[in-house]
């Protein structure tokens, strides 16, 4: 079963349940993953999916940034059931430790020594460790791992 189809599984569950919050998020996705299909006439794969769920959860949290501080708690706690929701659907995420050795792996695979190694580093990390890790994350892990190379 793809993510996608779980994901429309899933809806149809929140429909039967009759959980309106549950129900939105899905909607949202389920909208977001057409409009992507129908932008570049193409059927999404798992990968394009959890890139999806990726830029929908980095949009919620750069929202309860701004809602945070003006003291509108009614949408930060909307915008992290959402985040709940959504993060249902990405596989589980790496550890630090895991993180590393990944990026050391890369390194040794592409011959990266140096901080000017970065962009040529990146591109391949960003499609390996896609929904698996926060990719801020990462790119300051590699950066830090680069220098010490």
């Amino acid at each position: 079963m793809t993510l996608k189809d779980r994901i429309q599984d899933d809806m149809k569950a929140a429909m039967r349940a009759k959980d309106a919050p549950l129900l939105g998020t899905i909607r949202l996705l389920m909208a977001a993953m057409k409009q992507k299909e129908v932008d570049e006439r193409i059927t999404l794969d798992d990968a394009a999916v959890v890139a999806i769920i990726d830029k929908m959860i980095k949009q919620r949290r750069d929202a309860i940034a701004q809602f945070a501080p003006a003291g509108r708690q009614d949408l930060v706690d909307k915008e992290a059931a959402e985040i709940a929701v959504l993060e249902r659907y990405l596989p589980a995420r790496l550890s630090a430790e895991e993180i590393d050795a990944e990026i050391r792996a890369l390194m040794a695979q592409i011959g990266a020594s140096g901080p000017q190694d970065l962009g040529k580093l990146m591109g391949p990390l960003k499609t390996q460790l896609a929904g698996r890790a926060d990719m801020g994350v990462a790119a300051a892990r590699a950066k830090a791992l680069l220098a010490g190379a």
